[in-house]
């Protein structure tokens, strides 16, 4: 094996400071980039504005080893692409419809302790996921949770019950979130689907709101901060 080949090749030292000199371009660009589309972080970035990023990655890549492609092609690119970025963001600016085609709405996922299942389909995210993001922001039970929203950049708000309006609710942590084999009377239970709390005589009863026949017990503790 040519070692020499696999690192060196036909490399010539004119050819590095070129490399050096096209790197130092087109990473300035992409940082200039950056710097307009504001100090958000990578999770805020909107589908459109992830777009771009990856546009402009692609954008710059090839001229940075590539020799017969010559800069000043990447630069006019990458210049087209900020001016339109610009425009874009301007047009959001001025017209909601025009944003909503481009960044979407925001969706609620949870409404008075239950799950949206329709709004849950169309933000195509598994209930784990869901469970997770409430997780983290310290919530137990869904009756806890007076709202919840999909944010179009990902992130999740959350509006919470009063203390004396919490309810019964579906668990969210693991342990909790079991399938009941046993039906004890007087006791809720929620549908592990949807979230549904009811009175059930059997263990796989039919849930009225959802069609699904799995139960964990409910919960109704108050959240702790």
């Amino acid at each position: 094996m040519d070692w020499a080949t696999i690192f060196i090749h036909d490399t010539t030292w004119t050819f590095a400071a070129e490399i050096s000199i096209r790197v130092v371009l087109m990473f300035s660009m992409i940082m200039i980039f950056l710097r307009l589309t504001g100090k958000r972080g990578i999770r805020q970035l909107s589908i459109f504005e992830l777009a771009i990023i990856l546009s402009l990655g692609s954008i710059a890549g090839d001229p940075m080893f590539t020799e017969d492609l010559p800069l000043i092609q990447a630069l006019l690119i990458m210049s087209i692409v900020i001016i339109l970025y610009r425009l874009t963001t301007w047009l959001m600016m001025k017209y909601q419809p025009f944003e909503d085609l481009i960044e979407g709405t925001s969706l609620y996922i949870v409404e008075d302790g239950m799950l949206v299942l329709d709004k849950i389909k169309r933000g195509k995210m598994s209930h784990d996921e869901f469970f997770a993001e409430m997780r983290q922001q310290g919530i137990e039970h869904l009756g806890q949770v007076r709202a919840g929203l999909l944010e179009t950049d990902g992130e999740f708000s959350i509006l919470l019950f009063k203390p004396e309006e919490v309810r019964y609710g579906l668990p969210l942590f693991p342990k909790q979130y079991q399938q009941t084999t046993q039906v004890k009377p007087e006791i809720c239970y929620a549908c592990m689907y949807c979230g549904y709390v009811a009175y059930i005589s059997k263990p796989d009863q039919q849930c009225s709101r959802c069609k699904c026949c799995r139960w964990a017990k409910a919960m109704n503790e108050q959240m702790l901060r």
